[in-house]
């Protein structure tokens, strides 16, 4: 099986086994859903940490707004009462003004804290260094431990509202935040080899070659946003120690041309 090295610009995501001769639509349908795959789970532990911290999410009217204007308003959370942390809970008030307060209990937050580290271990891009692929079974795996720690701490579920919620149904709206920019639209996929697109409707192996045992860097990007840059010939490491032996032999010479 070959291993794809993915690369999302400059930065190294993950490694992905695959076969030279995978239909290549296959090839870059099945990254894009493990690439994007990870942003979800990095952001549902985001939000998971404020869950731990301050509760529930308040519905869309109630955030952003003091306790003197919910009060002035006459707002109230009507889920406040039906989504309580196991074990309860005590009063944690969030700055942002998102979240309820309700904070869950130390041992509930110690769940929540275990899925998310748990699930952050999977998708780590540093697994690139220790070789270990990434596969998008994986990547459920990891949802789904966050998914079964919330309903360990809520198991009357989070309020419909709550982001995690949204993520979890995958009816999370991205629109007008950073995250919506990390995002790569299936339908605009491109991946990149060796300088060229490899372009649907091919097998992976009109760019690869035949050789099956092979490791190679490819690069996602998506339409509009130019070809990716080409991978340095020689890496930094690498650099570096040509520099220094380059110094190195300008001194020896200067120092012979003394003597």
């Amino acid at each position: 099986m070959v291993v794809l090295h993915v690369k999302r610009g400059d930065d190294h995501v993950f490694l992905y086994e695959t076969s030279v001769n995978t239909a290549t639509d296959t090839v870059i349908r099945e990254l894009v859903s493990v690439f994007n795959g990870r942003l979800k789970v990095q952001r549902i532990c985001m939000e998971m940490e404020e869950l731990a911290e301050h509760g529930t999410m308040l519905p869309e009217q109630m955030r952003q707004l003091n306790d003197d204007q919910i009060e002035e308003l006459h707002l109230k959370d009507e889920w406040a009462d039906k989504c309580i942390p196991m074990g309860g809970f005590t009063f944690n008030k969030d700055p942002l003004c998102r979240r309820n307060g309700q904070q869950p209990n130390e041992a509930m937050r110690k769940v929540l804290e275990k899925a998310m580290a748990d699930a952050k271990a999977m998708i780590d891009k540093n697994l690139c260094k220790t070789n270990t692929v990434l596969t998008l079974k994986i990547v459920e795996e990891a949802l789904n431990i966050l998914r079964g720690a919330v309903m360990i701490v809520y198991p009357m579920k989070l309020p419909p509202h709550d982001t995690i919620q949204m993520e979890f149904i995958n009816m999370e709206d991205l629109t007008g935040t950073q995250a919506s920019k990390e995002v790569i639209e299936p339908s605009k996929a491109q991946l990149w080899f060796a300088g060229h697109q490899v372009l649907p409707g091919k097998l992976l192996k009109d760019y690869l070659g035949s050789n099956d045992k092979t490791k190679v860097v490819v690069k996602l990007n998506q339409l509009g946003e130019g070809p990716p840059g080409r991978e340095q010939v020689v890496n930094e490491q690498l650099r570096r120690q040509m520099m220094a032996a380059n110094f190195k032999r300008q001194e020896e010479l200067k120092l012979s041309s003394i003597i």
